[in-house]
C-alpha cells in the first residue's frame, strides 16, 4: 500500500459489549467478527472488529490511531478463551477471600492481559482498602502480576453496561474513555430542564453527552447577545 492510498478504519473490541476502537486496516481485508491481533498501551491484545471498515477522512477526530497487528491464529482464539476462563476463575476466588478476610470492597470485573503477565481486579468500595494480604492471596494463587483498580459510579456504569436515556447504549461503555467534568451550568445554558431525573445518567451523574453540544450553545448566546446589542 503506497502512503498516499486512503487509509481504512475499523471499530475493534477487546470485551463483549465493551468499549469501541479505532484501528487502521492497513493491508488486511475485514469483516465483522473477525479476530485481529492489535497492540495497545497495555500490551498486545486479541480483538474482535465489530463494523465495516470505512474511510479515515479530515473531519474525524484527531487523534493517534494504531494499525492491526496481525490476523489472530486459531491458537490466539483458544488462548483467549483460556483466558477468559481464567478471568472467571480469579472472580470467584478474589470473591470467596474477600468474604473470609471480611474486606470492605465490592469486586466488579477482573482482566487479564492477553500474555497472561498482569491481572487487574476492579473493584468499587466508599472507604480506603488494605488489601495488601488480598494481593498476596492472589499473587500466591495464580502466580502473576496483580493491580487492584478502585473506579468510581460513572466507570461501574461503563464497565455493565446500559441503556441511556436516548434509547441507545451507553456512551461510556460504548466509546468514551476519559470522563470529562459535567456542570449543571452546560444543562442551563442548552435551555435543558434541571429535573435531576432528566439530565442525570443511570450512575446518579449528570449525564456524559451535556458536554457534547455545551461549546456550540455557548457559541450561539455570544453571537445572539452580540447581535441584539445597540448599534
Amino acid at each position: 500500500m503506497s502512503n498516499d492510498s486512503p487509509k481504512k478504519i475499523v471499530n475493534i473490541r477487546f470485551r463483549k459489549n465493551g468499549k469501541i476502537y479505532e484501528f487502521y486496516t492497513g493491508n488486511f481485508v475485514l469483516d465483522e467478527e473477525d479476530k485481529v491481533i492489535v497492540e495497545t498501551i497495555e500490551g498486545i491484545e486479541l480483538g474482535t472488529v465489530c463494523s465495516k471498515p470505512r474511510l479515515h477522512n479530515a473531519s474525524m477526530p484527531d487523534r493517534p490511531i494504531k494499525k492491526i497487528f496481525r490476523l489472530a491464529t486459531a491458537e490466539d482464539i483458544e488462548k483467549k478463551e483460556k483466558n477468559e476462563r481464567i478471568e472467571a476463575e480469579a472472580m470467584q476466588f478474589c470473591k470467596e477471600q474477600i468474604d473470609n478476610k471480611k474486606v470492605p470492597m465490592n469486586l466488579i470485573a477482573v482482566e487479564l492481559s492477553f500474555d497472561m503477565s498482569r491481572f487487574i481486579f476492579f473493584y468499587i468500595s466508599n472507604i480506603r482498602v488494605d488489601f495488601r494480604e488480598l494481593v498476596k492471596e492472589l499473587v500466591h494463587e495464580f502466580n502473576t502480576h496483580v493491580e487492584m483498580k478502585q473506579i468510581g459510579t460513572r466507570d461501574l456504569a461503563g464497565m455493565l453496561g446500559g441503556i441511556g436515556h436516548c434509547g441507545r447504549q451507553l456512551c461510556c461503555s460504548l466509546f468514551l474513555s476519559n470522563f470529562d467534568p459535567i456542570t449543571i451550568r452546560m444543562a442551563k445554558e442548552q435551555d435543558l430542564s434541571l429535573n435531576p431525573d432528566k439530565i442525570s445518567g443511570i450512575c446518579g451523574r449528570l449525564m456524559c453527552c451535556l458536554a457534547y453540544e455545551h461549546d456550540t450553545y455557548s457559541e450561539m448566546k455570544k453571537d445572539l447577545r452580540g447581535n441584539n446589542e445597540p448599534k
